[in-house]
Parts: structure tokens; sequence; C-alpha cells
């Protein structure tokens, strides 16, 4: 591993001029620090710049809207009651994360913050300079492409590995930082997120879900217990009246970004939910699929996992 400075920091304001300075931010570590013993990246970053140490960024609380501070372990979002009242997809997707010794280190902020897990990115010793690090390229394009987007896929074919990030998106959660209150269809793009130099991510706040909303994840892998995504759904579907008037359907592990399925939404509205309207909708969630060589398995895995969040919710 490359040398570092550890710096401990006791106030935000404090961790966001170290990053504006070209520090990293560490939290858990389970991402970052396996960057650097890989030497993914062609630098390191020099100074660690931990925000363990600033005091009351571990906080679940409900005062109308569900607020959790960036700081707060995956393990404790599972076993929150508060989360599981109200919010029952996210103490699901924050369950799929990885193994129960990573949920015990990962934080909520560093789940949604991660970089991607592309191999030509990840690769030891900075073997592919991609265009997500500066060069003109997504090797994904021209090479093995078996995990890449088939959504949304631009200069850059990696997808968003952030599991919680899919059901937060679903209930229209808020990511708070330094700077700024920035809805999270705003906070991803496509080479990762639109937080500035000198910005860092606080609070996650999500709004009670209407009477009447039912929600559920479901997810894919290659190895279910404890890998990254394939193919995942999210669903926050309101009924009324017997019928849905109001939903969210968003895909992960298939695009850059979690993926709203506004097709499927829009078949899925105005009617009940039952075998027939659930595949109507999962065949649309796809729509505007890109596939690359390899990648083609993964439109019918994203279909199934959104007609099965969409039966499991009700």
């Amino acid at each position: 591993m490359r040398e570092f400075t550890h710096l401990n920091v006791t106030t935000v304001p404090e961790a966001a001029s170290a990053k504006d300075n070209g520090g990293a931010i560490l939290a858990g570590g389970t991402d970052l620090l396996g960057m650097e013993k890989d030497f993914v990246l062609s630098t390191s970053a020099g100074t660690m710049v931990n925000i363990k140490t600033i005091p009351d960024l571990d906080n679940i609380t409900d005062d109308g809207s569900l607020k959790i501070g960036a700081l707060t372990k995956l393990t404790d979002i599972v076993e929150s009651s508060v989360v599981q009242s109200k919010w029952a997809s996210l103490a699901e997707g924050a369950l799929k994360v990885a193994t129960p010794q990573l949920r015990n280190m990962g934080t909520i902020g560093g789940n949604l913050c991660q970089e991607c897990r592309c191999w030509y990115f990840r690769a030891h010793n900075n073997a592919y300079n991609c265009f997500r690090k500066g060069g003109t390229l997504c090797f994904a394009t021209i090479g093995n492409n078996t995990f890449n987007a088939i959504l949304g896929g631009q200069v850059c074919f990696a997808v968003c590995p952030s599991d919680t990030a899919i059901p937060l998106t679903s209930l229209g959660a808020t990511i708070v930082t330094n700077k700024r209150s920035i809805p999270i269809e705003e906070f991803f793009v496509v080479l990762g997120n639109d937080l500035g130099d000198d910005e860092i991510v606080t609070e996650v706040q999500v709004p009670a879900p209407a009477s009447g909303t039912v929600q559920a994840f479901k997810k894919y892998a290659q190895r279910k217990s404890f890998d990254f995504a394939i193919a995942s759904a999210a669903v926050s579907i309101t009924v009324s009246g017997g019928n849905v008037s109001d939903c969210k359907i968003v895909l992960g592990g298939v695009a850059p970004i979690p993926w709203r399925a506004t097709a499927a939404e829009d078949e899925l509205k105005g009617g009940p939910i039952n075998e027939t309207t659930a595949a109507a909708a999962a065949a649309k969630a796809t729509n505007g699929s890109l596939k690359l060589p390899n990648n083609a398995y993964i439109i019918p895995l994203a279909q199934a996992m959104v007609r099965r969040a969409i039966l499991e919710a009700v």
C-alpha cells in the first residue's frame, strides 16, 4: 500500500476543507482501503480524512421523516425498528449489502458514495486508464462486459454498485451535504456522484410513505449471500380503492445510476396488482436497453426482479 497520512477530524467543516485539499474521506474504509491496496488509481489521495471522529453523524430518527446520519452503520439500519416500521425496503436493501462483517463496518454514506466495481476500473496497478480515470475509452465496450450497463451507459458503462441507493430512490430520499440538499435522483451521475471537492454527505432524509403505500426490494447476485447486484429492483406502490394510484420502480445493477423505470410505472398505474399487471409492467422496465455483446442476459433478470418486487410488495 502507498504511504498516506491519517487525519482525524472532529467537525464537518474540517473534513470538507481536508477533502478540498485532496484528501479522501474515510468512514468504514471497506471500499477506499481496498482500492489503495490494489493501486487502482495512478496516485494515492495522500491523506485519509477519518470522519468517524465527528460526533452525532450516526443517528436514526423519525420526526415525520426518516433521518439517518451518514456514519450510521448498515447493520444499525437493518436492525432499526424505526426503519423497519415505515421504510422496510431500505432495511432490506441494507441487509443485502455484502457480508455481516462488512455491514458492521460500512456506513450508509459510504455505501452511497462508493466507487464502481467494473473490473477494468478496478484492475490492479491501474492497468486500464479508462474514461472514468481520465482516459478516452470505456474498455468494457470492446472487452468483457458481462456485468456492465444495459441502460444509461454513455462514456462509461460501469453500474452503480450501491444496494441502498435503489430503495432510497424509490422512496424519494434526499441526500444532505455540508452545503445543500440534493434529491437522490440528482445525486448520482454517470461517473459517480455530484459532490463537489469541498462537499461531504452528512445525512440521508426519507419522507414518510403516503397512506396505502407498500414496498419491496429484490436482488439477484452471482453469489447471493454477499455479492454485488447483477440486477435488482425496488418498488414503492400506493394503492387506493384496489388500484395503483402512484408508484416508483427503480432498477439497480443495470445502469450507471439508480434507474427509474418510468414506462413500467405508467403501465402499473390505474389498475390492480396481480400476476398479469406485474408481468406487463416488468416487460416495460427495460425499455430503451442497449445490450452489449456479453450482457443481454441481464434484461430478463431485471424484468424478473421487477415482477417479483411488485408481487412481494402486496
